[in-house]
């Protein structure tokens, strides 16, 4: 009888999206590999390959179930902390291991090429796009205002001023910056004053 237990499912599959996401972050899109992969999670090629044919698809997988929704407040009477507690969560998603793995992704010109468009439509689409794009159609539904001012520009707002930040000063905005993105962008953009 062998030393060895089985980990239950759930953590088999914890386990190995973790490890994507590590080896993705230290290899790249072009060296990820299903031996890799096995080898960071503790577990058999074998194992991998019943549920997934290759190394992308244990990513994209993994990025999908790592990747959060925002949640509006219920009430719907609370916009701007709506927006900026959206910011929040996209901030916390950026320095997660799925954050820095999509960060890589998206840095190395392979994997921009290979997984842009999977990424964006079997991950980021599937699980509300934009951090601030479900805040924003939960109140335009509402009638907070016209839908028709969410346009893809004003969609991205929040997310594109965030990743600048990240950009330029290699540090995490705090809520004072948040609330400025909120405050001084997405609610001029819709017409609304904070």
């Amino acid at each position: 009888m062998s030393g060895r237990t089985r980990r239950p499912r759930e953590a088999l599959i914890d386990a190995i999206h973790t490890a994507v996401l590590e080896e993705v972050a230290d290899v790249g899109i072009g060296r990820l590999t299903m031996d890799g992969i096995a080898r960071r999670a503790a577990t058999a090629r074998t194992t991998l390959y019943r549920r997934w044919s290759d190394p992308v698809e244990v990513l994209l997988d993994a990025l999908y179930h790592m990747h959060p929704i925002e949640e509006p407040t219920p009430g719907s009477d609370d916009l701007r902390g709506d927006l900026v507690r959206a910011l929040k969560l996209m901030v916390a998603w950026a320095l997660s291991p799925a954050g820095r793995a999509v960060a890589a992704i998206l840095t190395d010109p392979k994997g921009v090429a290979q997984l842009s468009q999977p990424l964006f439509e079997q991950v980021f689409a599937q699980r509300g796009g934009t951090f601030t794009k479900t805040v924003l159609r939960h109140y335009a539904d509402r009638g907070h205002f016209p839908a028709a001012l969410l346009t893809p520009v004003v969609l991205d707002i929040g997310e594109a001023l965030v990743v600048k930040r990240l950009i330029d000063t290699s540090a995490p905005p705090d809520e004072d910056h948040l609330t400025a993105i909120v405050d001084q962008a997405i609610l001029p953009a819709l017409g609304l004053r904070p």
